[in-house]
């Protein structure tokens, strides 16, 4: 039986390192593909298009090849209308807007009306959730104030002209009065709206 000798087998070991065309004198190994190719961080810093004007679909689809992929919609005339096909739909305000310079992380926030619809002179963003005071809730949507109660509140509508008629599609219908009102302490207690639909004045 042949016996390797310390001798041929340190032998051996700069053999093996000398044939390794990635090693060097110091060890390190060279940059990994990945490194070399110069990758871009998840969350790099983008200019933000401008997308008011445009279609919904469209202003979307602008975002996404400018590398914004975080976007929401919202309805402008704050009747909390849901963007459901969105070519139906155009863009009259964006937050960030057009020209800042964000990381593509950001949420991109378009309000939008239906194309048949003019623009508002001030969009109508969703209100922020209630807290311990009712806000001030009339002239706004009534799927709108909805929204931004608790989802445990318990709320009861009425037409308010008086004519009993039921209200079945909120975001058609606009807040004419409200119990408890705007600036009570709000602790859970039951909320009361009454409304019209949103082409008609409050009695």
């Amino acid at each position: 039986m042949h016996v390797r000798t310390p001798v041929a087998a340190a032998a051996a070991i700069i053999t093996l390192a000398g044939c390794n065309p990635d090693s060097t004198a110091t060890g390190s190994s060279k940059p990994s593909a990945t490194a070399s190719a110069g990758s871009t961080a998840t969350g790099g810093s983008k200019v933000v298009p401008e997308l008011v004007g445009k279609g919904l679909q469209a202003a979307q689809d602008a975002a996404q090849a400018a590398g914004f992929y975080n976007l929401t919609s919202h309805d402008s005339l704050g009747r909390d209308r849901h963007q459901i096909l969105d070519r139906d739909w155009k863009v009259c305000s964006q937050k960030p807007a057009a020209g800042t310079g964000v990381s593509t992380d950001t949420q991109i926030d378009l309000g939008a009306v239906k194309v048949t619809e003019a623009c508002p002179k001030g969009d109508q963003a969703p209100p922020a959730k209630t807290g311990t005071t009712m806000p001030n809730f009339v002239g706004k949507g009534l799927a709108e104030a909805r929204d931004s109660l608790p989802s445990d509140a318990s709320i009861t509508t009425k037409d308010a002209t008086g004519d009993d008629r039921i209200i079945i599609l909120e975001s058609n219908w606009t807040v004419c009065t409200q119990t408890p009102k705007a600036g009570t302490p709000f602790s859970g207690q039951p909320v009361t709206f009454t409304a019209v639909k949103t082409d008609e004045t409050c009695p």
